[in-house]
């Protein structure tokens, strides 16, 4: 198997003039970090494409761009096709020829037999770009789930794409300027949503989408798979659904470690990464695996407990790094500029210090939990409508009702916040010419989740874990906490909770076994009963948090004095200067503190915007 978690790019001159082979190689150049082992390149008149690759399987091979026979095709992807061994087999039994041990070959010749009708094959996490020359067409996807990054813009009749927006920035002449729907949609929700980015006229493609670019210039984009819950599906009894759940996520795992190179685990402390660490370990029984974690000095936020609990559970050879605000301050501008994007909170820096370890360690790929949260009710949010559903004795008030209607279809269903009082905050906060700017397209007006495709079917668990998807995973969890802190390292990330049979089963799980009267993640606890340590099943969730701007103001560190000064906020133009001066002195007072992760960290938001407009060279408002 030859296969590549790496960096892409590439340009579609929508002319039919020429493409220059230099600004490939320029752009490219922005991605060494995601795939410094190996770069391709492909110019043919209007089409470029570049990659660099990191080696995880068949170090010395899996060279790209891939071609099928006639050269009619070319690929560059970004990815791993898990279950390709089973889609080789099918293709070779049609009659493809293979070129290649490369997994993401498949693709081509899916194409070549499918069409683009193929995407709901592929299990895996991947972004790519395919032309196609006798249609004279590109043809780009993202997986289900988002893991994979793909942005792109287009600019003079030129479609430029990248993994990473740094990369598009490089081609001539593009501007750098704030996207304020992106930065409104960071103060309401867990980040900013898919197509926005940060950077005005710069898109993503959104999680299970694919893009189809004609040489004439139009461009289709289709939302190929979703989310599917069904309220009515025949229930089955609990040990059908806790067996079958168990059996997924093996072979999950299994496919995941899958490489010619060691497999890493982060231990959390949590459930997610115990009963990954708990499986890997049962999977491969003769590998002594490492494992690593981040512990912080304030015991509050310490974990450092549950994790050596795992550790000498599956006799890991651990690695930990205990850090406090002083690294958290040291390393916020790094965050930003890998991130691409201010931050809501300072636990990216953790994520780039957990994969600083495993870089050091000579180590490129590792397993993670996200996901498992969003699909088996782990946060608060599922509890507490639960409770609101059960002691409803009035509504949330006309204008309320009406945001939520709009965002959620459902007037009384609250995800996080009173979005219509917090507009208040954040119009107060915001200087006069962004609130302007905000009247007609803002947060609570341009969010369109096709929610209201599901109609009434959905009960708040489901609505809620439907919505967890779109707003905080891929462009947050996945994005900029995870892709891009562990890419900063040269890591790859994997995701077993995020498998697509694993999350397709998921959706058909009763939501009274997600949670099971107040007690979150039943059927995960009840799967885990003979894999991990009691203490760890039976221990309340605990929110990752670390450091806030409180702690960071404290510290009086030069760079954050001069971002959050009043000259400085004043001159950039975004936010009112006097009210941050206010928030400054509140954080400041003596015993201050803000009830993470419930309260929006408002000053972090702001500090780590200020790093994004100096990191990324952008003007004034």
């Amino acid at each position: 198997m030859k296969s590549v978690m790496c960096g892409i790019c590439g340009t579609l001159n929508l002319k039919g003039d020429a493409v220059d082979r230099e600004i490939i190689q320029v752009m490219s150049e922005q991605l060494d970090h995601r795939g410094p082992d190996d770069s391709g390149f492909f110019v043919h008149k209007n089409v470029g494409f570049g990659i660099k690759r990191l080696s995880i399987i068949d170090i010395y091979g899996g060279h790209q761009p891939l071609f099928n026979e006639d050269k009619t095709l070319v690929l560059i992807c970004n990815g791993e096709i898990f279950n390709y061994k089973e889609l080789r087999h099918m293709l070779i039994d049609k009659g493809h020829r293979f070129t290649s041990q490369s997994d993401v070959e498949v693709i081509i010749h899916l194409y070549e037999e499918y069409g683009i009708d193929f995407l709901n094959r592929l299990n895996g996490q991947f972004a790519f770009a395919l032309y196609d020359f006798k249609k004279e067409q590109l043809f780009c996807a993202r997986d289900q789930m988002g893991i994979a990054p793909f942005f792109y813009t287009v600019w003079k009749q030129v479609l430029v794409f990248a993994s990473e927006i740094k990369a598009i920035l490089k081609y001539t002449g593009i501007p750098k300027q704030v996207n304020l729907l992106a930065l409104d949609q960071i103060m309401h929700f867990p980040g900013f949503v898919s197509p926005n980015t940060m950077f005005k006229g710069i898109q993503s493609l959104a999680a299970g989408h694919y893009m189809i670019v004609e040489s004439k210039g139009e461009i289709l984009i289709q939302k190929y798979w979703d989310l599917n819950f069904q309220r009515h599906r025949q229930r089955y009894e609990d040990e059908y659904y806790i067996e079958r759940l168990d059996e997924l996520l093996n072979q999950s795992i299994a496919y995941r470690l899958q490489a010619d190179v060691p497999v890493g685990l982060y231990l959390s402390g949590g459930l997610d990464s115990a009963i990954i660490a708990s499986k890997a370990a049962r999977c491969k029984p003769e590998t002594c695996f490492s494992s690593y974690s981040i512990d912080f000095k304030s015991k509050s936020m310490s974990e450092r407990e549950y994790q050596n609990v795992m550790t000498n559970l599956i006799k890991s050879n651990h690695h930990e790094r205990k850090i406090d605000g002083n690294d958290i301050a040291s390393l916020l501008e790094k965050a930003v500029y890998y991130s691409e994007s201010p931050l809501k909170e300072t636990y990216n820096t953790a994520s780039y210090l957990l994969s600083s370890m495993v870089h050091a360690n000579n180590e490129k790929v590792i397993l993670t939990g996200e996901g498992a949260d969003e699909l088996f009710a782990g946060y608060v949010g599922y509890q507490f409508d639960k409770f609101r559903r059960r002691n409803l004795k009035q509504g949330p008030g006309d204008f309320e009702e009406q945001v939520r209607k709009k965002l959620w279809n459902d007037p009384q269903f609250m995800y996080e916040k009173d979005h219509f009082k917090w507009a208040e905050t954040c119009n107060t906060l915001y200087s006069e010419s962004v609130q302007n700017a905000l009247i007609n397209k803002n947060a609570l007006n341009s969010t369109n989740l096709d929610i209201h495709l599901m109609g009434g079917e959905l009960d708040d668990l489901q609505r809620r874990s439907y919505i967890d998807f779109k707003l905080r995973l891929p462009d947050h969890l996945l994005s900029d906490h995870g892709d891009r802190m562990a890419y900063a390292n040269t890591v790859e990330a994997r995701y077993p909770f995020l498998d697509i049979n694993v999350v397709e089963f998921a959706c058909s799980i009763p939501s009274d076994l997600k949670l099971k009267n107040f007690t979150e993640k039943y059927i995960l606890k009840q799967l885990a009963r003979n894999q991990v340590p009691q203490q760890i099943i039976q221990r309340k969730k605990f929110a990752f948090v670390a450091p806030g701007s409180p702690d960071i103001l404290r510290l009086n560190r030069e760079f954050v004095s001069d971002i959050l000064s009043y000259e400085t906020i004043k001159r950039q133009g975004y936010f009112n200067a006097d009210v941050v001066e206010q928030l400054k002195k509140e954080y400041l007072e003596d015993g201050f503190k803000l009830k993470l992760p419930f309260e929006n960290d408002l000053l972090i938001i702001l500090l780590t915007f200020g790093l994004f407009l100096k990191t990324f060279g952008i003007s004034e408002f």
